[in-house]
């Protein structure tokens, strides 16, 4: 699909894309905020996701990343700001009405069962069925057959639906979850922290298939805290830091070390290097941590602008 069929299809009501300033938005937030009591979970933060495209959240623990995607995939409800869908206002009262709207959610903690076969997790809670009434019965060999064509389209070589899927590698389930989202008719395709606890091949094999689901179409969101597996599929990025946006930026407008920099965050570097020397006894450790200090802020000095 190229980027005029998307621009085409995405065609919106004088909407406009806080970067691009293009009618493209899928979904997006303005100023969308969450508070629990006197408590702010998230606060002003403003994004916007498009087809074929993947807009990349990142941020330590406790940024708000959660949040986050509790808001999009209907959890929660936010508190302020606006949530659009295809250009209409919404507020999700139930996951449910996040996944009729075509949002799907791939947490890190996948919902499979182990001991089942592949096909069966694939289907789990949507099994096709033959026959009618008490005749009715489930269509194991249909299920079969689009469970490896689906697989095969993201480019996953398995010819042995039947084993478990817990035999499977770690990014290989997060794989299987990413094709049925796309096959129950996901537009917007929510990926939470999917490379967090995978090794360097696994997460390579990951980042394959989320460019393979940008390319069939889908708006991806991909939640993670490392700018390395971010920037090489990533087309815009929104930073969170405690609860708020540290900056949103287009991939033309920044580069991994500016990325990498306004995550490491100059401050907390130097209150580190405070402490050590109040600790005494490594200073080869404090040298080390002065030097990353120093850049860090030659990086931001001459980094880009908020968007």
């Amino acid at each position: 699909m190229n980027a005029k069929a998307i621009d085409q299809e995405t065609l919106l009501q004088n909407e406009r894309d806080p970067l691009t300033h293009t009618p493209v938005h899928l979904l997006s937030l303005e100023g969308v905020g969450k508070h629990y009591g006197n408590i702010i979970a998230l606060s002003d933060v403003t994004m916007a996701v498009d087809n074929g495209r993947v807009t990349c959240v990142l941020g330590d623990n406790g940024a708000g990343k959660s949040t986050l995607i509790k808001i999009i995939a209907g959890l929660h409800q936010h508190d302020d700001g606006v949530l659009n869908i295809m250009g209409e206002e919404r507020k999700f009262g139930s996951p449910r009405d996040a996944l009729d709207a075509g949002i799907a959610t791939v947490y890190q903690d996948l919902a499979v069962v182990p001991l089942m076969p592949i096909w069966r997790n694939f289907f789990l809670g949507s099994e096709l069925t033959k026959g009618f009434g008490p005749f009715k019965y489930m269509d194991v060999e249909q299920m079969k057959a689009i469970t490896l064509k689906e697989l095969a389209e993201m480019g996953i070589d398995l010819r042995d639906v039947e084993q478990p899927i817990g035999q499977l590698s770690g990014g290989e389930r997060q794989c299987v979850a990413i094709a049925r989202a796309v096959y129950f008719g996901a537009k917007v395709l929510i990926l939470d922290e999917p490379t967090a606890a995978l090794g360097v091949k696994q997460s390579g094999v990951v980042l394959r298939y989320i460019l393979q689901a940008r390319d069939r179409g889908l708006g991806v969101i991909f939640i993670t805290h490392n700018p390395h597996h971010a920037f090489p599929v990533g087309d815009r990025f929104l930073l969170l830091k405690r609860g708020k946006s540290i900056g949103y930026y287009d991939k033309k407008d920044i580069t991994l070390d500016e990325l990498t920099a306004q995550m490491a965050g100059g401050a907390e570097l130097a209150e580190l290097a405070h402490e050590l020397e109040q600790l005494g006894g490594h200073g080869d450790v404090v040298k080390e941590v002065k030097a990353e200090v120093a850049d860090v802020d030659s990086v931001n000095a001459g980094g880009p602008k908020h968007a």
